[in-house]
């Protein structure tokens, strides 16, 4: 190999990449696979070291500042991280601290903060005397965008800081956006036709680059500190404490940092990580791992691109490039009839993927795709991974238009006429006993989104159903132990467990009930709505729509749908079978006599000046009390906001007691008005 040769090929690769990444927000490649080119050009540049210039990639942090912008020189450079991949790399990283720190130390002096590594864009923020007054990109390293207006506009940015005596500080941190920001940013670019962003980090990088601050607002950024430029400079003498003194200031800190006295503990952390991030609002790609001592930092310095004391360890890239084979169709558990990628087997996330979900026919159309094209395609949970784009840069002039492949018209699991509503971009299967949408409905319900039945996985339920054992909800809870033992794979163990976790499942909350049922627009918010409304399912099983209509959050379609729901005849079977295996659904309500609100009934109306209608029926629920939906005689109170209408008329004539928002929230501190107080009006 020409190794001169190459070196020039990656550099140029890598400078190409990084300005689509970086500055363009429209990336080619994945993270992945940008790492695998970067560590490449790291090994030969350090088998060769002669070969090595000052304006390699690996002499350069982040992307060149865009000319639209003015231009910011940082008082010191916001250098890159090394990456590890490995727990070999990270205990290298801990043997080369010591090998630079001896004699002078020893490995029980070494103790490290681990932080969630959020995928973001890296800013500054400077404040004089506690006041904002620049907030810039990292850019280069040296020198970024002035992006202070649009940075003005994250509700979590302070303008000001709790301590105004600091003369000059340069906080550095991440810009994000959690999933269901970024899921609406794309939406609404589709809806106008317009290209959608890659991911999360993609769409921050593309919303704090608009030149109209007001776009900005309106992207629901976030934002949360890390460090600051110079902390030797603060009163503080560890990274765990220049945190937690940032947070006094009022800057968010990420909820997720972590103290770990060795390199064990980094590991342990690290993988703890790796299993919650799903889990989270936002994505993190790995974890950043610094010593904790800010000495420490000071004596062991920076190399030319990253700091000696701290390197981030990268999870498995979430997203990679792959052929798109071809177009298959599938019928989810709501009926809705997709289009499914068939793809050249690839890692994502550490899960080999061969299928993609592309939505609808109007995506694929969208996206462009065709049968033969190299596509992005990614990985968010445990969720099928979907398609993002093609590489239009690779075609080669051999890929065949989705365009031939036709979009059924009867189910091709059923054979049942197949409906597309006016409005709606989803061609469905309407008929209620298709085989697909009744084993989709119970690996839902069964899942971590449902009960989350331990050992009823998707796997497990696929092979019940096969069997005819499980058929359909009420099955699950007539499951004996003769029955799951004989099974293939199983045996004593296994089907003990399950039954186990079957018996746990038969008293849910009502609102994790509820999703678990898969009902259409109920999902875990609605969900909860309407757990903090009713006492019981029968109660609300037998709500009307005007009821429902009255919850704040809930919409005619999610109303319209809970109503046909629980009109089905099927439906009422399904629940008196689960009824007499003994499945009480029990809604979320504080048991103790004691409570601020116990026996109470409470019925909010009108608006509420300092509580969403959701929170102050959260709060009625914490202390005991209950939701009324109307004005009942077993209603005890109603709480009167702004405008308050034709309940509070119908309250005052039932005579009864009638309280501000404020008095109804001393009656939760403990703090009950007496009678006198309160306004009572009697008949």
């Amino acid at each position: 190999m020409d190794v001169e040769k190459r070196i020039h090929e990656l550099r140029l690769l890598l400078q190409k990449h990084a300005h689509l990444y970086y500055d363009l927000a429209d990336p080619l490649i994945s993270d992945g696979e940008y790492d695998l080119l970067f560590l490449e050009l790291l090994r030969l540049e350090e088998e060769h070291p002669t070969l090595v210039t000052l304006d390699s990639p690996t002499q350069r942090p982040g992307g060149a500042p865009l000319d639209k912008f003015e231009q910011v020189v940082h008082r010191l450079p916001m250098l890159s991280l090394k990456n590890a991949f490995s727990a070999d790399d990270l205990i290298k990283f801990e043997n080369d601290l010591l090998l630079f720190l001896k004699p002078n130390i020893t490995l029980d002096a070494l103790s490290y903060m681990a932080e969630p590594k959020v995928d973001g864009l890296a800013v500054e923020l400077i404040y004089d005397q506690g006041r904002l007054r620049q907030g810039s990109t990292r850019g280069d390293g040296s020198t970024g965008e002035d992006i202070t207006a649009q940075l003005k506009t994250i509700s979590s940015i302070p303008h000001k800081l709790r301590d105004h005596s600091i003369p000059r500080l340069e906080v550095r941190g991440e810009v994000f956006l959690d999933r269901n920001a970024f899921i609406k940013i794309n939406h609404e670019l589709m809806q106008r036709g317009e290209p959608v962003f890659a991911n999360p980090r993609n769409a921050a990088a593309g919303s704090l680059r608009q030149l109209n601050p007001t776009i900005t607002a309106k992207r629901s950024l976030k934002f949360i500190a890390y460090g600051i430029a110079d902390p030797i400079q603060t009163p503080c003498s560890s990274q765990q404490e220049l945190l937690a003194w940032l947070g006094s200031l009022g800057l968010p800190i990420s909820e997720l940092t972590h103290f770990c006295p060795s390199i064990t503990d980094v590991i342990t952390r690290f993988e703890q990580l790796a299993a919650l991030r799903h889990t989270l609002a936002y994505e993190i790609d790995g974890m950043v791992v610094k010593i904790d001592d800010l000495n420490l930092q000071q004596r062991l310095g920076n190399k030319t691109m990253a700091p000696r004391w701290a390197i981030a360890c990268k999870f498995p890239p979430l997203q990679a490039t792959t052929r798109l084979i071809s177009v298959a169709f599938q019928v989810g558990r709501t009926g809705a009839v997709t289009p499914v990628a068939l793809l050249e087997p690839v890692e994502v996330g550490g899960v080999t993927v061969s299928r993609a979900t592309l939505h609808n026919r109007d995506d694929f159309e969208r996206k462009d795709l065709r049968i033969g094209d190299i596509v992005l395609v990614q990985r968010a949970g445990d969720v099928i991974p979907e398609v993002v784009k093609t590489i239009i840069e690779k075609r080669d002039g051999q890929e065949q238009p989705l365009t031939t492949v036709a979009m059924p018209i009867h189910c091709p699991v059923c054979g049942h006429a197949l409906l597309k509503a006016a409005g709606e971009a989803v061609t469905r299967c309407v008929n209620p006993h298709c085989p697909a949408q009744r084993l989709r409905s119970l690996v839902h319900f069964s899942s971590k989104a449902g009960l989350d039945i331990e050992g009823l996985g998707k796997k497990s339920m696929e092979q019940l159903f096969n069997l005819q054992l499980v058929r359909d909800i009420p099955d699950i809870f007539a499951l004996t132990h003769e029955q799951l033992a004989s099974l293939e794979g199983w045996g004593d163990k296994s089907a003990d467990k399950v039954l186990a976790a079957i018996q746990a499942a038969k008293h849910p909350a009502l609102g994790k009930f509820l999703g678990a049922l898969g009902i259409r627009f109920v999902g875990e918010v609605t969900a909860a709505l309407l757990e903090q409304t009713f006492e019981s399912l029968g109660q609300l099983m037998h709500a009307s729509l005007e009821t429902l209509l009255e919850i704040e959050g809930i919409g005619e379609q999610a109303a319209g749908s809970i109503i046909d729901y629980f009109s089905d005849p099927d439906v009422r079977a399904m629940f008196d079978r689960l009824q007499q295996a003994g499945v009480t659904p029990e809604a979320g309500q504080q048991s103790q006599t004691d409570m601020p609100l116990s026996g109470q009934i409470i019925l909010f109306t009108g608006t509420l000046t300092t509580l969403s209608r959701t929170e102050a029926k959260k709060l009625v629920k914490d202390n005991g009390g209950q939701i009324a939906v109307t004005v009942t005689q077993n209603m005890t109170h109603l709480v009167a906001g702004d405008k308050a209408g034709s309940k509070l008329k119908k309250a005052k004539e039932l005579g009864k007691i009638i309280l501000t928002e404020q008095e109804f929230l001393q009656m939760i501190q403990h703090e009950p008005r007496t009678a006198s107080q309160q306004t009572v009006v009697k008949q």
